[in-house]
């Protein structure tokens, strides 16, 4: 029998409030996590549950002091099972593509279950894009070098969204040719090249008991208590949930929705993790059947969400590491070259677009335990 709801929301207040102790604690580890350089609130439009939608901000240094370019945004969607979790928790990333990627960060706090259940998120994720394209002048960004990012449940929303913004565009009666046409004086539109999604959930068509299935690890497993509660806020009612819908299940979407995702993609997976194996199959299905410029990671030794331990007295330099490693990804893609001075001649001619692609490959990357030296082995 389906939990109340008032239930569900008692319950995810709670762990909430322990979360953002967590977090807090996650944050404090020299180097300190920043806080964001401003925030914006922006009404929710296309969603029935209207509301307000917080969108943080992290600039890096260019920006804050005035250059007079364009400059490459990143929109980030935090973790937690659509139910718990705040943008600021990924305050670390958001300082490495700032830093690694010299983008701007847009870190999105979408409403959470079970106060708003599917697919509210999704659609405030959309209503954020769509705020950042038609306001791009005066934020000084760049419509057409967008990337999105997300954690866990906001790895799903970097595939869910773009999916349902492009529904949004058919809705409106906006072709893709229409947006890249010159001269165009209809609403601004804007281009996603690129994604980077760290252990996505990405097929909810298979219970949790068959993803449990697939982990080698099942001591490392999230606890049930927590999944049943992500799943009974978000998936409410869930008979009247399609868990085949590509906003929740962006995984086995159709395929002319799969092939309007951007080509490069970065996806970074968990041994250690009930939902590894639907990533790994998602990235075969990217790579073998639409072409797309897939570097697929998977952390060995690793399980869900190991790079938000709640330590205070120490920053894992290797997960700083990947982070570095996906965010010079995406600046290949928004400068041509991970090298300074492609970031330099966008300054000076004022260059917009995207102006390079990935490399695919896999990469095995080992999280140490002890004194275990990190390993990566690359498989071209």
């Amino acid at each position: 029998m389906p939990r109340p709801r008032w239930t569900l929301q008692a319950e995810a207040v709670m762990w909430r409030n322990l979360m953002d102790i967590g977090m807090r604690l996650h944050c404090m580890a020299s180097p300190s996590a920043p806080t964001p350089t401003f925030t914006q609130y922006i009404p929710s439009t296309i969603s029935s549950g209207k509301g307000s939608i917080p969108l943080h901000f992290y600039v890096p240094e260019g920006y804050a002091s005035g250059e007079k370019r364009l400059f490459p945004v990143v929109i980030n969607f935090h973790g937690g099972g659509f139910t718990i979790g705040r943008a600021t928790d990924d305050a670390r990333w958001a300082r490495a593509v700032v830093e690694y990627t010299d983008a701007v960060v847009v870190c999105v706090d979408y409403r959470l279950a079970p106060e708003h259940p599917f697919p509210i998120a999704i659609e405030d994720g959309v209503d954020a894009t769509l705020y950042l394209i038609e306001h791009s002048e005066e934020l000084r960004i760049d419509p057409h070098r967008i990337a999105y990012s997300g954690f866990s449940a906001g790895g799903n929303m970097s595939f869910s969204v773009p999916i349902r913004l492009e529904e949004e565009y058919s809705k409106r009666g906006i072709t893709e040719k229409k947006r890249t046409d010159e001269g165009d004086s209809g609403p601004k539109q804007g281009t996603v090249v690129a994604i980077a999604a760290w252990y996505p959930s990405i097929d909810y068509s298979r219970s949790r008991e068959e993803r449990r299935k697939t982990n080698v690890r099942s001591d490392k497993e999230l606890p049930k208590f927590f999944t049943n509660l992500f799943d009974a806020s978000y998936l409410y009612p869930v008979k009247d949930v399609d868990v085949r819908s590509p906003w929740l299940s962006p995984g086995i979407a159709p395929d002319h929705m799969i092939r309007q995702l951007p080509k490069n993609i970065v996806i970074y997976a968990c041994e250690w993790d009930a939902l590894c194996a639907e990533t790994e199959a998602f990235h075969k299905r990217l790579v073998d059947d639409f072409g797309k410029q897939v570097i697929f990671k998977k952390v060995m030794g690793a399980c869900h969400a190991f790079d938000k331990t709640p330590n205070p007295f120490n920053w894992d330099p290797k997960i700083e590491t990947m982070y570095r490693d996906a965010c010079r990804e995406m600046r290949t893609v928004f400068y041509g070259s991970t090298a300074d001075e492609a970031v330099e001649e966008a300054r000076i001619q004022g260059k917009e677009g995207p102006q390079g692609s990935m490399s695919p490959r896999i990469e095995l990357t080992r999280l140490p335990h002890s004194n275990e030296s990190l390993a990566r082995v690359v498989q071209k």
